[in-house]
């Protein structure tokens, strides 16, 4: 299967390369993102509570095609389904306490498209200059000449980073492996 909700059984697996190690108890870096609610959010005051951050590398623009090779870099593919997975579990996000927001180096605009199409009841923020990836040092990788992010996910309590998730495969259960996580750390 191959589309831009499914993932095909075949694509690479990405390793666990150490890349985010570090990241555990690191306070969210004062780094204000454009947002897909026509607002900027500062990410080092987010508030009381947890948030949920994930990161993803791109979606595809429809009538456009993906980047060079793009199935066969380890934890490229699967940008919607992840997203898809985050809106599904909306509720049991909100019942533990958790906001979400979503995070490419996308533009606000396409960000905002896809957002509506998808039906995403979070933010997604862009962090199209990389600044806060590059305040995290976050991995990163190099595709037709676009910097992307790796796929990661990263829990947030009073801005202080309390579990990373890395790397983030399949996607599609990235937001039941966050859930379960909360579940067990109330």
């Amino acid at each position: 299967m191959s589309s831009l909700h499914g993932l095909r059984d075949n694509l690479p697996r990405p390793i666990d390369d150490g890349a985010c190690d570090y990241l555990t108890g690191m306070m969210l870096p004062a780094v204000v993102l454009s947002s897909t609610g026509g607002h900027d959010v500062n990410l080092a005051a987010l508030g009381p509570g947890r948030t949920i951050l994930y990161y993803y590398p791109r979606t595809g623009v429809p009538g456009e095609s993906l980047p060079q090779g793009w199935d066969a870099i380890p934890g490229a593919r699967g940008s919607t389904p992840q997203a898809c997975a985050f809106r599904d579990h909306a509720a049991d996000l909100a019942r533990l306490g958790a906001q979400v927001f979503e995070l490419s180096t996308q533009d606000t605009p396409y960000q905002h498209e896809m957002a509506e199409h998808l039906h995403l009841p979070f933010e997604v923020l862009s962090d199209v200059q990389c600044t806060f990836a590059d305040a995290l040092r976050l991995p990163t990788f190099t595709v037709d000449g676009m910097r992307l992010i790796k796929r990661l996910t990263l829990i947030a309590r009073e801005n202080r980073i309390e579990r990373g998730f890395y790397p983030v495969f399949p996607p599609s259960s990235s937001a039941s492996d966050v859930v379960a996580w909360l579940e067990n750390h109330a």
